[in-house]
């Protein structure tokens, strides 16, 4: 298995047909008919990061579980570049998909770096405790995540971000093709925010990764997307570069307030909501 880190440093152009998992039709409900997601699709491909975005209750998340196999869709379906992707086992689904949920335990009696050996879990003989590539992909992870200080701390005793990181770097440690994030910058301070995105940019442009992510941030989303799909009440309302997707009369209607969108003077996407209280900027 080749690791992510060896992999060359410039990724081919990714092509239409470039599809690494894809959501065609996708309608998914909870309990009864309470249908929470209609008909969306939604294309990862690799070599870029597509950004689902959206107000709380939009679909977010259920489309990102649904695309990792976690939820059932009543209709549509996930498939892969080889055909459907419950054709695959458990195994050997996780040696191509990962996901970084967003509620992840706080394990007890572990280290740092038995945590991020979990994420190797997939690659492992099912006789052998380890397999011959983990320690270096253990060792990568840790490093691009900024954890491997604390390897061998117990895992109980971090703060919310630190353990957020570490759950990240078990999730590299899986090494696949296709990443599927949920919210990652949750519990993050500024610098690791960004280092966490300059991540995602980094494992599309430089190892072809497939990335498929959550935020709320529209502005972190703007900077690092490719693609955006931005949804409203399990419903796909935009969908293409931030800068078409995010203008100012649809993010009113979605968000219910009025938003004022521009860009600054590198060209990046802000975004302005207007509340009660608003300020004027200051001269």
């Amino acid at each position: 298995m080749t690791l992510l880190h060896s992999l060359p440093t410039t990724a081919p152009s990714p092509t239409a047909d470039d599809d690494a998992l894809s959501g065609r039709g996708l309608r998914l409900a909870y309990g009864r008919g309470a249908v929470v997601v209609h008909e969306a699709d939604v294309r990862l491909r690799a070599g870029e990061v597509t950004v689902l975005a959206g107000p709380n209750g939009s679909g977010k998340s259920t489309v990102l579980r649904a695309l990792a196999r976690l939820h059932e869709p009543e209709a549509g379906a996930v498939t892969l570049p080889d055909g459907d992707a419950r054709a695959l086992d458990a195994r050997a689904f996780a040696r191509r998909v990962t996901l970084l949920a967003q509620n992840r335990p706080v394990p007890g009696g572990v280290t740092v770096r038995e945590v991020v050996q979990y994420g190797r879990h997939p690659h492992r003989p099912r006789w052998r405790g380890t397999d011959d590539d983990g320690p270096r992909a253990v060792a990568w992870a840790m490093d691009v995540t900024g954890v491997a200080a604390m390897a061998d701390r117990p895992a109980d005793e971090l703060s919310g971000g630190e353990l957020q990181r570490v759950w990240l770097a078990s999730s590299l440690a899986q090494d696949t093709r296709v990443l599927l994030l949920d919210e990652p910058t949750n519990h993050l301070d500024l610098r690791y925010q960004v280092e966490v995105l300059d991540l995602v940019r980094d494992l599309a442009e430089d190892h072809g990764v497939a990335v498929g992510v959550v935020l709320h941030d529209l502005e972190h989303a703007a900077r690092v997307a490719d693609r955006l799909v931005l949804l409203h009440r399990g419903v796909v309302v935009g969908e293409g570069p931030p800068e078409q997707v995010l203008d100012a009369a649809t993010l009113t209607e979605v968000y219910g307030l009025p938003v004022e969108v521009s860009l600054d003077g590198h060209g990046h996407v802000r975004i302005h909501p207007v509340g009660r209280q608003r300020r004027a900027a200051p001269r």
